[in-house]
């Protein structure tokens, strides 16, 4: 286990309420022990109601970011989110298949807002599935993501190791998400190298749901470098998320209509 302090890196789209995407991100690279880094791909126009505007960086804009950064600082771990298009997902494929130095990738299939916005072109979902999934070591969707990943009619109600088991054959290991099921608790499955892990925590009864998927991708992505395997990294991440939604109510964002954020530093303030 390293003892170092890692450099992780968020390839994502901005979040003016500060709740999701590469705000999100580099709260919780912070408050697990990380230093954060940032590749935006879109300026986003959002508040805890929804989304008002996208506006996507061009792919050469995305690329000379990443080639910049990688080029002077050691990167111990990436998490990607928010793409947008498939030029900036293809983009980004190349650039880091070209860097296979740096050992760690969480891939956060982002097509859906909470708000219901949709974040990513229709036309970009075959680029995601087959030129960026390959490349991760673990993709993160919720059960609606994994249904636009296998082309299902609707998401199923509940993960099952079935499922994890298709979305493995994509070429990346799976935490796939149950946090928009239904019942007392939240059941995750991951599967990486063919080891199944099934995780659970409490549901949070909270409007505060903003970026939970960008948060939970981020801390597991903050925390592999510093555990011994992905098993022990996402049930810390997992445990994280959680105490962060509890924490949630104490925060004041939004006009709370919407779905407010979750609380990142829970543990200080």
């Amino acid at each position: 286990m390293k003892t170092r302090i890692p450099n992780v890196l968020s390839i994502a789209g901005t979040d003016p309420s500060g709740g999701a995407g590469i705000m999100a991100d580099l709260k919780t690279f912070g408050a697990l022990g990380a230093y954060g880094c940032g590749v935006v791909t879109a300026v986003i126009a959002q508040n805890t109601q929804g989304v008002e505007a996208v506006g996507l960086l061009t792919p050469d804009q995305v690329r000379t970011q990443i080639e910049n950064l990688l080029a002077d600082v050691r990167i111990d771990a990436i998490k990607i989110g928010m793409l947008g298009s498939a030029a900036v997902i293809e983009t980004v494929a190349d650039t880091l298949e070209a860097h296979p130095e740096v050992p760690w990738r969480v891939l956060d299939p982002v097509m859906v807002a909470s708000s219901g916005d949709r974040l990513l072109d229709e036309d970009a979902v075959d680029a995601l599935r087959s030129r960026l999934v390959p490349t991760a070591d673990v993709i993160t969707p919720n059960l609606a993501e994994a249904a636009v990943l296998l082309d299902l009619p609707e998401p199923p109600p509940e993960p099952t190791e079935d499922l994890a088991a298709r979305l493995a054959q994509l070429g990346a290991g799976v935490m796939l998400k149950g946090g928009h099921g239904t019942g007392d608790s939240s059941k995750d499955i991951l599967l990486v190298g063919g080891d199944v892990t099934h995780l659970s925590a409490p549901r949070i009864a909270t409007r505060n749901t903003h970026g939970t998927g960008c948060t939970l991708s981020a801390a597991m992505a903050a925390l592999r470098p510093q555990r011994d395997g992905w098993a022990e990294a996402t049930r810390d991440a997992k445990d994280y998320l959680t105490q962060a939604l509890a924490a949630s109510e104490r925060l004041d964002v939004g006009a709370g209509t919407g779905h407010g954020p979750v609380h990142h530093f829970h543990a200080w303030w």
